[in-house]
């Protein structure tokens, strides 16, 4: 009989085969379509669904059949854990750019690839040389494994180390990003919550969890050599990996191919590609700039709609205006590009479409999605997003405080100002307020 469950293998073989499947169905899906995330992702949820594996075959009699199948168990890497580390960091940069690069980044992936060729050799030279070729016995447990398999053993602490420690560089490396990535989110995005990936933070500490487990469990075993029983818990724990992995994995990689990001961690490289190209972006010419400044515009038109906490949502106090100095701030030659941006938000009401990005702003402006970046940052004091969401709260606030609109409820004044769900439009108003929409007293109808 190929398997013969029992109650712990029969717990462990959920989490194995959702696994297996979702391994595949991304693999498949990443040939299909060339995305590395899918690709990482894949790597990502086999690895501990190999490690799973391993004590659900043991458990179903593999190790103990003296045969074949005992011979499968000893030259298969179930463990993999030199392409852990790597595969998260790997798996985060390809997820937040969609210029990800193979050939620059791969090399990442080398003690992993190392740690499989080690295993491959030893196969090569127990089955094919020594077995197959020459005829011999293999020397160890029962005549299943071979001289090679039995050498690799003495490197499963070391190794298991080296991949804890790699597991930790990595994880505190993608930590490091995401702080970065959060800020070009709010530089570009006026509605980044579906890009934020926050499960995939989640996933980090569970993978310290685990990884903690497991470290104490590696050390602890070299001296107390637990028994099967007791290590069976530590890898079930390691399947709840199997299922947040899927579950978080999966939308993220569906938002993330859907959305143009271009995010660098350094930033250095992008930086100075979008500086070059913001320097020789044209500025509006004299005779325009002429114009602009002579129209009778007044000054509140031309700053950045700062909402003010303090005022009442009833009393139709105008919203604060920037203060003078964040405009004098900014170099001589972006205010006409400053004046035209705020006089196109007020005419043409871009932030009423939920996914508005800056570079969509960019290209209604005809400017560079840098410059543009610069002029808001510089010449009204916020990030893209903050500048958005402000004329985004300014227009709810005017909603709450129109008795003619007191029978929509708050969603509805959400969506009709912009934003795209409840739980944004809630945070962003408190933010800007310093207090909830439920908590406004709109007027009766």
């Amino acid at each position: 009989m190929l398997f013969s469950f029992g109650l712990r293998s029969s717990l462990l073989l959920p989490f194995v085969v959702p696994g297996a499947v979702a391994t595949l169905w991304l693999l498949g899906r990443a040939v299909r379509r060339g995305a590395a995330p899918d690709a990482f992702l894949a790597l990502l949820i086999a690895l501990p669904t190999l490690s799973v594996s391993q004590w659900m075959l043991g458990y179903a009699g593999w190790f103990d059949s003296h045969d074949g199948h005992s011979t499968v168990m000893f030259y298969v890497p179930w463990r993999a854990i030199l392409l852990l580390g790597p595969g998260y960091y790997l798996y985060f940069r390809s997820l937040t750019n969609q210029d990800f690069g193979w050939r620059r980044l791969g090399w990442h992936l080398l003690p992993g690839l190392l740690e499989l060729g080690l295993f491959g050799a030893a196969a090569a030279y127990d089955l094919l040389w020594c077995r197959a070729l020459k005829g011999q016995t293999l020397p160890d447990f029962y005549g299943t494994k071979g001289a090679a398999a039995t050498a690799l053993d003495a490197l499963y602490l070391p190794e298991a180390l080296l991949g804890y420690a790699l597991l930790l560089g990595y994880g505190l490396r993608v930590l490091a990003g995401y702080r970065r990535y959060a800020r070009y989110l709010n530089d570009n995005f006026s509605d980044p919550e579906r890009l934020r990936f926050a499960g995939l933070r989640q996933l980090l500490l569970l993978q310290a969890l685990v990884l903690t487990v497991g470290l104490v469990f590696t050390v602890l075993n070299v001296w107390v050599e637990f028994s099967y029983d007791a290590a069976w818990y530590f890898f079930a724990l390691r399947g709840a990996l199997i299922y947040g992995l899927i579950v978080v994995g999966v939308q993220a990689n569906y938002a993330a191919a859907t959305t143009p990001l271009r995010f660098e961690p350094t930033g250095a490289a992008g930086a100075a590609s979008e500086a070059t190209s913001a320097a020789s972006e044209p500025t509006p010419g004299a005779s325009e700039t002429t114009s602009v400044a002579s129209e009778p515009t007044p000054e509140a038109s031309l700053a950045t709609p700062a909402v003010a906490p303090t005022a009442p949502i009833g009393s139709g106090t105008a919203p604060t205006a920037a203060p003078a100095e964040t405009a004098a701030a900014l170099a001589p030659e972006l205010l006409p590009w400053r004046a035209k941006l705020l006089a196109l938000m007020a005419d043409e009401r871009p932030w009423l479409e939920p996914e508005l990005t800056l570079t969509e702003l960019a290209q209604r402006l005809r400017t560079h999605p840098a410059l543009l970046s610069k002029v808001i940052n510089a010449g009204c004091g916020q990030n893209f997003n903050d500048f958005v969401n402000t004329y985004r709260v300014q227009e709810a606030r005017r909603k709450l405080a129109d008795p003619r609109l007191a029978h929509y409820s708050l969603v509805g004044v959400a969506l009709e100002s912009g934003f795209n769900s409840k739980s944004t439009f809630n945070r962003v108003f408190k933010k800007l307020l310093g207090q909830a929409p439920s908590e406004v007293v709109r007027p009766k109808s």
